[in-house]
């Protein structure tokens, strides 16, 4: 009772604003414990007690001091004599700007002396200014848990492993790029937290936490983790989400007692099913299945580092240089003096566009273009970029170069490539003096050489049998040759011109940098074609073609050249460059037979594959995919969609144009940029996926009945007209007709807003939100809206502003039923937000930031309609506020 009475007297004494006096400061100590943070004059309080009664002062055990007070330095001094202190709280937070945010503590180190504390187990420096971790810490020999969260620190000290008794370790929002790797020696460490930092890197030492059972790693730029992971046996929690994750490994689905992983909101486009079928994985906002990475952007600089998930974006080089670091792999070096003054880098991701992505035959994109400004600045020393691509699948045949555009032409740039041994990772590694656009492309293998006047000798690498010999005097300038060699198979040979009788040598290709024909012949050798030797040889069987750049005429020159003829090779001489090709063959036009093997060389077989997903037909996924990937695709894509079987095989060249159009009663139901008239375009690259999703609708009324119709394909660029005959049937030529696929929309069931009761036991008051002038968004429209989000509710709401714990509550609530938990999701945002001139701005950012591009089309759209309907209205004479407002409103619905 006694004791009682004193905490009572305690909370009448020490209010906020008091004085301070001898009598109330001597109140706050009770029994072991100062709670001094509640007191904005708390260390004035603490000064006056350690000064008249520090014999108890110094028996105090837990002590807590506000690090936004004006005396913490003055107060710091006497914290060692506490040598029975077991916890010590220094937070700042406790003051608030005129914001309402909370304001940092003081605090930027310790007094070494500190470290003498042997019996301090508790440790809590958060909101502070700490930029390195004070050392006296890590003499604590009894410390157990330390809280740095909300500080500045950069990185931790290499022997912070020491700290062998700690067991809780919060670092949160702090800046820290890089761990040690003494981390790994906290044996008895269960709980730690990392998030909302800027690690790139773990290291592999994480894994010997045997001990932890909670790891948060949220919030920062991981690109991965290590396999290590896969020892943390006791951990029942990881959270990874909003990092840059492109791959997890599959043995974290090994953890015994994991209860939660969290991988939402990274760069995820395909899980390894241990993982994605484990019932605790939390997948949201990932890009699983997407065509494209999209491009998350990081700068990794001498000062610091800046990431962001962008496809565009622009950082500062300085004359100290720096590295550059692109979620997406994209790399950047620039050596210190590469800039002389800073300057701002922009970069872009494009998609490739024909028209003046030129690629040659034979050539294969293995990346998308990446556009760097400004252009043509010089750089005083060179910078290098390495640029991952996708491996190509005929890598003997065919070499990696970087290619730039100089705003005339394209080149091929110096370029050395690497595979990344860990993730199987390929990169292409060059150098430039200038910014311009870069992509990667598998080109045919390419030997050169510089023909001095006294002639030399250059041969190919793809095959040391073909050689040519350059002879003294055949050039009175230096000029350089190049080589490439394409190998043909006798199967291909006989598979294209279905006989056995015809047989091919190797398609040799010549290019020189001058215009000027030799001043001597060139002599050439090329292998006989298979099964052909000087001992059989019937050289009235034998052709010498040549063929243009475009390999689109091939002419016999048999008669034209000097052949001879050793038992394996025949040699000839040219005065000038460009396809040359040897044929053994009975065929009388052997040109127009050399034509259709060039062009069927440089053809795929595809198949086209329209499906639609299971939980939202409307939703049509389009995609062009090479034969043997077929298979692949579709098991990927069998969990989520439904649709017919393949189309027929087609034949296609890289780079070439075609667009699908749906028919018979099915429409796009949005227009898009790659939209023209009804009709998507698409640009079919072998390496790359040629994959589109698309809203479809129809004017059919589908209360009744569902609508059968179907998705063509065509060759070409979207025409500007079609045929009459044709246009009954399909929106295409029919010259131009590659296949036909069937789509099906269902019969539709009652709509939300149809419903006269609640909606789905949900009842909300009337919504307009935004405002006249803009235009506003009902419920009727909030209902439409909701129809259209499916399975992507939770990335959606956590970007409107929704927090975890909101969307677990709605997930849990309405468990049962889809339509019910995005309801839930969106009016509650709506109803929060209600008042916000700018939540339907938000709504529109949080849709785009979702990926979902189609639903924030729609909202501008609604919200376009609502500006003119408003317009309209005030430009009505006589016409009052009252009543534009209300008509503005009823042209949402």
């Amino acid at each position: 009772m006694q004791k009682m009475a004193e905490l009572l007297g305690l909370r009448e004494e020490c209010g906020e604003g008091t004085s301070g006096a001898p009598a109330l400061a001597g109140s706050c100590l009770a029994d072991n414990r100062l709670n001094l943070d509640v007191y904005p004059d708390g260390c004035h309080r603490f000064l006056q007690l350690f000064k008249e009664q520090q014999g108890r002062v110094v028996q105090v055990e837990f002590l807590r001091l506000s690090s936004n007070d004006c005396l913490l330095d003055t107060t710091l001094g006497s914290l060692p004599h506490l040598k029975h202190l077991k916890s010590l709280v220094l937070k700042g937070g406790h003051a608030r700007d005129e914001f309402g945010s909370c304001q940092l503590g003081s605090l930027t180190s310790l007094p070494p002396d500190l470290g003498n504390l042997s019996c301090l187990t508790h440790l809590d420096l958060s909101f502070n200014r700490l930029s390195t971790l004070p050392s006296c810490i890590l003499h604590l020999p009894s410390l157990h848990v330390l809280l740095v969260s909300h500080n500045s620190l950069v990185t931790l000290p290499e022997d912070f492993g020491c700290l062998s008794k700690l067991t809780f370790f919060s670092a949160m929002k702090n800046q820290l790029k890089d761990l040690p790797q003494s981390i790994g020696e906290l044996s008895m460490l269960q709980d730690l937290d990392l998030s909302e930092n800027a690690l790139e890197l773990l290291p592999e030492e994480v894994g010997n936490l045997q001990n932890c059972t909670e790891l948060d790693l949220s919030g920062n730029r991981l690109l991965s983790i290590p396999d290590s992971l896969a020892n943390l046996k006791s951990l029942r929690r990881l959270h990874l989400h909003s990092n840059l994750l492109v791959t997890v490994p599959a043995s974290l689905a090994s953890l015994p007692n994991l209860s939660r992983l969290d991988l939402q909101n990274n760069c995820l486009r395909a899980i390894p099913a241990e993982i994605q079928s484990l019932p605790f994985v939390h997948i949201r906002g990932n890009p699983l299945g997407e065509t494209e990475p999209s491009l998350q952007a990081g700068l990794k600089s001498l000062h610091n580092v800046t990431n962001s998930c962008i496809s565009s974006g622009s950082f500062t080089v300085t004359s100290e240089g720096c590295r550059v670091v692109l979620a997406c792999g994209i790399h950047f070096y620039f050596p210190p003096g590469a800039a002389s003054d800073p300057l701002q880098i922009h970069f872009r991701s494009l998609t490739p566009d024909p028209r003046w992505v030129k690629l040659r035959h034979h050539d294969v994109l293995l990346s998308r273009v990446l556009e760097l400004q400004p252009h043509g600045v010089q750089f005083q020393q060179e910078v290098q970029i390495w640029m991952p691509y996708i491996s190509p699948q005929t890598p003997h045949q065919h070499e990696v170069v970087v290619r730039t555009f100089s705003g005339q032409s394209w080149s091929d740039l110096k370029t050395r490539v690497r595979r990344k041994r860990k993730s199987k990772k390929c990169v292409a590694h060059c150098c430039v003096l200038h910014f311009s656009w870069f992509l990667v492309v598998s080109r045919l293998v390419q030997n050169e050489c510089k023909v001095p006047a006294e002639g030399t000798l250059l041969f190919s690498s793809v095959d040391p049998n073909i050689k040519v010999i350059f002879p003294p005097g055949v050039t009175k300038e230096p000029r350089s040759v190049k080589l490439q060699v394409l190998p043909v198979s006798a199967e291909e040979i006989q598979e294209i011109t279905a006989s056995a009788g015809c047989r091919a040598s190797p398609l040799l290709y010549l290019s020189q940098d001058s215009t000027v024909d030799f001043l001597k012949p060139v002599r050439i050798q090329l292998p006989l074609p298979p099964g052909v030797t000087g001992l059989n040889l019937d050289q009235s069987r034998l052709h010498i073609l040549h063929g243009d750049l475009e390999g689109q005429t091939w002419n016999d020159i048999t008669s034209e050249v000097v052949l001879e003829f050793t038992h394996l090779y025949a040699v000839f001489e040219v005065t000038h460059f460009s396809w040359y090709w040897l044929w053994y063959t009975t065929k009388t036009y052997i040109g127009g037979i050399a034509k259709k093997v060039y062009e069927r060389l440089r053809l795929y077989q595809v198949n086209f594959i329209a499906l639609q997903r299971k939980k939202d037909p409307e939703q049509v996924l389009l995609q062009c995919v090479p034969k043997h990937k077929v298979d692949p695709v579709l098991k990927k894509l069998q969990d989520r969609y439904r649709g017919p079987e393949p189309s027929d095989m087609v034949e296609m060249f890289e780079g070439e144009q075609f667009f699908a159009a749906f028919e018979r009663g099915i429409s796009i139901d949005m227009d898009r940029p790659d939209c023209v008239d009804g009709r998507l375009s698409f640009i079919f690259y072998s390496h790359l996926k040629n994959m589109k999703e698309i809203y479809v609708t129809s004017p059919v009324d589908r209360k009744g009945q569902a609508v059968k119709g179907q998705v063509s394909f065509y060759r070409g660029a979207v025409p500007d007209s079609v045929p009459e005959d044709a246009s009954r049937r399909r929106k295409g030529p029919d010259s131009l007709w590659l296949a036909t696929l069937p789509i099906k929309l269902p019969q539709l069931k009652p709509r939300w807003d149809e419903n006269p009761g609640p909606l789905y036991g949900f009842s909300f008051p009337p919504l307009n939100l935004g405002n006249a002038e803009t235009g506003y968004l009902t419920q009727a429209n909030l209902l439409s809206i909701a129809r259209r989000v499916g399975a992507d509710w939770q990335s959606i709401g956590l970007n409107l502003g929704l927090t975890y714990q909101q969307i677990e509550r709605i997930g849990y609530n309405n468990r049962e039923d889809l339509n019910k938990q995005i309801l839930d999701m969106l009016f509650s945002w709506a109803q929060q937000n209600s008042e916000d001139p700018g939540c339907v701005s938000k709504l529109i950012t949080a849709m785009k930031e979702s990926g979902r591009q189609d639903i924030a089309d729609e909202v501008e759209a609604i919200i376009e309609l609502g500006r003119q309907k408003y317009s309209e209205s005030i430009r009505r004479v006589g016409l009052e506020q009252e009543s534009s407002t209300e008509d503005s409103a009823i042209a949402m619905v």
